[in-house]
């Protein structure tokens, strides 16, 4: 079965790098109104790339569970796993009005995960690995490199930031600039410049050299205009 490892006192508190945010009941209960994760789309992409029924898939930062009710039914088992209690909550809520078998809920993250059982075909994560520091995120893209088999993919999304740091203050200040002034609906300024200041986005020049140290082979890679996001399929090295 799925669970989770203890780990040492030096390691990282990933509940404490979970994001103010998503420790927030106002922002669990308003964030799929503000977040599409555009799941359906996800689903048909790992499709092609060899989605089964008999596939296994771990989605780590699994938030309100909109990609786990999508997958669930295109494959043979789910492992959604977060941090944060109130987002995992919502997600179990969600599966079990859809009535869905073939979840387990894992409150864990990318450095306490411990998978067992089949090696996973797929790992899947939107919008989380930014919420450790780079030195971590090494140490967790090599735990997600080991729970997958060989020639598994890593679909991952973030905000990755494709720009020299002589363009920071103009590039950050363009897409804070974006944010409205509300947090229901789309992003609000506040939480852009939250994002910039307390999480831990980094360049894509310092992650993808990264992802293949941690033995990923980037299959693709998507970077928007704007060079904020980035979205990979990866890898895993035989």
């Amino acid at each position: 079965m799925a669970g989770v490892t203890p780990t040492p006192t030096w390691f990282a508190d990933e509940l404490g790098h979970a994001g103010r945010e998503n420790l927030d009941a106002g922002h669990v209960a308003r964030y799929d109104a503000k977040m599409d994760a555009g799941a359906a789309a996800e689903v048909a992409l790992l499709g092609e790339l060899g989605l089964t029924r008999q596939s296994v898939v771990v989605e780590l930062g699994a938030g309100t569970g909109q990609f786990t009710v999508e997958v669930a039914p295109a494959c043979a088992r789910v492992i959604a796993v977060d941090v944060s209690p109130l987002m995992l909550r919502r997600l179990e809520a969600q599966v079990t009005a859809l009535g869905l078998g073939n979840v387990d809920a894992v409150r864990a993250g990318f450095l306490t995960y411990e998978h067992a059982g089949a090696p996973a075909d797929f790992v899947y994560s939107r919008f989380a690995l930014h919420h450790l520091p780079d030195f971590w995120k090494a140490v967790a893209l090599d735990r997600v490199r080991r729970m997958l088999r060989p020639g598994g993919v890593l679909r991952l999304w973030d905000v990755v930031y494709d720009f020299a740091p002589s363009e920071v203050e103009e590039r950050i200040e363009a897409w804070c600039a974006t944010g409205g002034d509300a947090v229901e609906g789309e992003w609000s300024r506040a939480e852009l410049e939250e994002h910039v200041r307390d999480e831990h986005s980094t360049f894509c020049w310092v992650l993808e050299p990264m992802l293949e140290r941690c033995g990923f082979e980037i299959a693709q890679a998507e970077r928007s205009e704007d060079g904020i996001l980035a979205k990979y399929v990866l890898r895993a090295a035989d």
